[in-house]
């Protein structure tokens, strides 16, 4: 007979079919960079991975100056992992990669506006992406999962196991150097790969990273007709109507002035506070409630210029809103300077640092929202703008030591070295971790002789938090900039003679 006769047509290869093994080596990777590990620069490492895993499995692989480009996008967004791991840092990466994949896969919008949109459809399937395709693929006829076929398959490796096992004892017996070999296996170490915590890391890494070799964007709900029959258009006298509009602008205004007024005098003025009352304490009492006010009143503008509403027919009513907008811009200009005033009287931490950048993108956005309707944009222009200046305030600050600004602000506004400030915290500065060395070394250096308590105590915070910085777990994988910029200082002879 033909051998030709009974050779069956070959199968087609089907693309994308790496994808399996690309997952598999992407989570044994992660097991050996991450788990178990002080994080560094193994979350860059691996993020890189993840990528390259994205555009090899591609159903259609980019251009070489696409992959690229692609890649260099995803190292400039991880850049900040190697500068200090931290939840801004991983946040940025994961976007990044779902920007690499979403462009891999080309579900990318075509107008810029739209991008919030499908980054939200696509983190909504994520955690469904896996069980959903190990579904579709036990659905298929020819794979159908089946307790016959599984018990059929292991069936058929009984006899090849117990003979392999057989040929091993006896090449044992005959080679010293195997038996050495075999009972040199360590079965312990085999078995820490079933700890559940270590297969709970896998599944979870196993779940993102299909997601992201598989990307698919969540179904949009069918606007149907029908629908749209049933939407409620506001009549003049409705609540969000002309009427109502007008009165509650002419009103926010009126109160906000109040506010306004009395900021300008007693914050920006300078005038003297009722009997009892510190300028910190009518500055603590004010930050925060006003950022949420600024927040509500967005909240409001967005409604009262919306497409089609009164705002678009009425100029006394776009004049009020400007005039509000600007009131609250105002508003939140006054609440940094509360800040500001609170933080001279009670220091620097890292809640008031965070507080005082808060302040700062509510500004940018209510300059945004005053931008959009100058310029008649739409809702998704104003989502996509906020996103886009939130996104580069957090990236430029994943990058600042902020317990080293924050030891250099307080030190040198302390008590001990400006003669005004409060008393430095050294219970504070040394949670912030070792990060506050170098400017622990400044106030040892600057301190008043006489202050020997006060040096004492600082000299024994510098001692403990050298110490646990130099007897941390050191290894390639944990390694940071941050990290080697201080053990660079550490080392260095100034830091030595203190």
């Amino acid at each position: 007979m033909d051998t030709a006769d009974i050779l069956t047509e070959p199968m087609p290869i089907k693309r994308g079919g790496g994808r399996p093994v690309a997952l598999l080596a992407l989570v044994a990777l992660a097991d050996f960079l991450i788990f178990g590990r002080a994080l560094g620069i193994n979350l860059f490492l691996f993020a890189l991975a993840v990528c390259v895993g994205i555009l090899f499995s591609a159903r259609k692989r980019p251009q070489f100056p696409m992959a690229a480009f692609l890649l260099g996008f995803l190292v400039l967004a991880s850049a900040p992992l190697v500068e200090m791991p931290s939840l801004t840092g991983l946040a940025l990466c994961f976007g990044a990669l779902m920007w690499v994949a979403l462009v891999s896969a080309r579900l990318m919008p075509r107008r810029l506006t739209a991008l919030p949109l499908v980054f939200f459809r696509f983190a909504l399937v994520i955690p469904l992406r896996l069980g959903e395709s190990i579904r579709k693929y036990l659905a298929t006829p020819a794979k159908r999962f089946s307790f016959a076929v599984v018990r059929q398959g292991a069936g058929l490796w009984i006899m090849p196991v117990i003979l392999a096992a057989i040929f091993v004892s006896l090449f044992a017996a005959a080679n010293p150097l195997i038996e050495i070999a075999l009972r040199s296996i360590d079965f312990a170490v085999l078995l820490q790969f079933l700890d559940l915590w270590r297969i709970g890391f896998w599944m979870m890494i196993a779940v993102v990273v299909w997601a992201m070799l598989r990307p698919r964007l969540k179904r949009r709900a069918a606007r149907s007709q029908a629908g749209r029959s049933f939407m409620i258009v506001p009549t003049r006298n409705a609540p969000l109507g002309h009427a109502s509009l007008l009165r509650s602008l002419v009103l926010f205004n009126a109160i906000f002035a109040v506010q306004t007024l009395l900021d300008l005098v007693y914050l920006w003025g300078g005038a003297d506070l009722p009997e009892h009352m510190s300028h910190a304490e009518y500055a603590h009492r004010g930050a925060y409630p006003l950022i949420a006010t600024a927040l509500l009143a967005a909240g409001f503008v967005l409604v009262a210029m919306r497409r089609g509403g009164p705002g678009d027919h009425s100029a006394l009513i776009r004049g009020l809103v400007h005039a509000w907008i600007g009131q609250n811009v105002l508003l939140c200009l006054s609440s940094m300077l509360r800040l500001g005033l609170y933080v001279e009287v009670y220091s620097l931490t890292e809640l008031r640092v965070a507080a005082g950048l808060w302040m700062g993108i509510v500004a940018i956005g209510l300059v945004l929202i005053l931008l959009r309707i100058l310029f008649n944009r739409s809702n998704a222009w104003l989502i996509t703008a906020n996103l886009a200046s939130l996104l580069m305030i957090l990236y430029i600050s994943s990058f600042i030591d902020f317990p080293a600004f924050i030891a250099r602000f307080n030190i040198a506004h302390s008590q001990e070295i400006s003669q005004e400030g409060p008393p430095l915290d050294l219970d504070y500065l040394s949670s912030l971790g070792p990060s506050v060395i170098p400017a622990l070394d400044r106030y040892l250096q600057m301190l008043p002789d006489h202050l020997i308590d006060k040096k004492s105590e600082a000299v024994t915070v510098r001692y403990d938090l050298s110490r646990n910085f130099q007897i941390r777990r050191r290894d390639w994988r944990n390694w940071t900039f941050r990290s080697a910029r201080l053990e660079s200082y550490l080392l260095s002879p100034a830091a030595i003679a203190r």
